[in-house]
């Protein structure tokens, strides 16, 4: 075996920054934004209904963390120019992305959805002070993650190696989530501390501007173990750990975590996505739409299963929401409850 053994989040860091400034990660799979245009236009109706419950504030921050080629965005954006031009005009667009030849997709994405400046940031930190709306889809699963693995009293830690996993005995603190979970011998236990590290910074940046955010991802919102790192190479499964740089590494997101990570603000879930959607009105709006375009009437139905379907991305996908100053329920989430 050759080469020095590599915290598994450390290569996984690495793996994805070489992916994401080298390669089109939409070769290889398909987002919510890219399967239909509800997705976006419906969070973009999300974004109108959370702003008048902050009281229509004017100009106010709509940020996107992982904004992938600028769709999601953009959709929103032209709902909003749609039905809530106030909404539109009041909007400060700021996109958190590190990547160069993604930031040029996303400009030209927006040019044509709002006539506003679009401003780029690499961290969350940066962002200017505010009423604030933030949307993140799909970023939470490509923060870096750790894995550690049960054996009897004790614990190891995955490190990567020469394209397999090596175990190193961990001496983990006290307070560490691995020994508050229930961990069967020889299974692994993932933890995400960038994930952990995102939300605690949002809640602050809500609490210091008020506002709202939504996290949509695909994972669990129950403890859990078990290794759900994975990769995808033109949307086929491959193995993560060979060729970094060359594919997407992905991990599950531990919503429960996320949410106790958001304390002294409003935590809403998480919840389906399939049920999230429905209540935001997805049936409606894929009703309308066939009714406009009867010949592509088939895939637009087909398109909102695959988002909603609880055998599709309905279930598997879930969604969290934060607030502050928010007046009544955050829309979406009214009559559900983590499931």
């Amino acid at each position: 075996m050759t080469g020095q053994p590599e915290r598994l989040d450390h290569f996984m860091a690495r793996a994805n920054a070489a992916y994401y400034a080298g390669r089109d990660p939409f070769a290889d799979f398909i987002t919510s934004p890219e399967i239909s245009q509800m997705f976006g236009e419906l969070l973009g109706a999300w974004v109108a209904v959370v702003w008048g419950q902050l009281g229509r504030p004017d100009p106010f921050v709509l940020a996107e963390a992982g904004p992938g080629r600028g769709t999601l965005m953009a959709d929103a954006l032209r709902l909003l120019q749609r039905v809530a031009p106030a909404c539109h005009k009041a909007a400060q667009v700021h996109l958190i992305e590190t990547s160069p030849r993604l930031r040029a997709c996303q400009n030209a994405a927006l040019k044509a959805a709002t006539a506003n400046p679009v401003n780029w940031h690499d961290a969350l930190a940066s962002l200017p002070e505010g009423p604030f709306i933030l949307l993140a889809n799909e970023f939470v699963d490509a923060l870096p993650i750790r894995q550690f693995v049960r054996h009897g009293q004790g614990w190891a830690e995955r490190f990567v190696q020469a394209g397999r996993f090596v175990e190193h005995a961990a001496v983990l603190p006290p307070t560490h989530p691995a020994l508050a979970r229930p961990v069967p011998e020889g299974c692994v236990l993932e933890t995400c501390q960038p994930a952990l590290d995102f939300v605690h910074a949002l809640a602050i940046r809500l609490q210091r501007g008020r506002g709202a955010a939504l996290l949509i991802d695909y994972g669990y919102d129950a403890p859990a173990w078990g290794d759900s790192l994975q990769a995808l190479r033109a949307g086929r499964p491959v193995d993560p750990l060979r060729d970094p740089g060359m594919a997407d590494l992905t991990a599950h997101v531990d919503f429960a975590s996320m949410a106790q990570a958001a304390h002294r603000v409003d935590v809403w879930g998480s919840v389906k996505q399939g049920d999230f959607l429905a209540a935001l009105g997805l049936g409606a709006r894929a009703g309308q739409l066939a009714r406009a375009a009867p010949d592509q009437a088939d895939d637009i139905r087909a398109a909102a299963r695959r988002l909603a379907a609880p055998e599709q991305m309905g279930r598997l996908f879930r969604v969290l929401g934060l607030s502050v100053g928010v007046t009544g329920l955050l829309p979406g989430f009214a009559g559900l409850r983590a499931t």
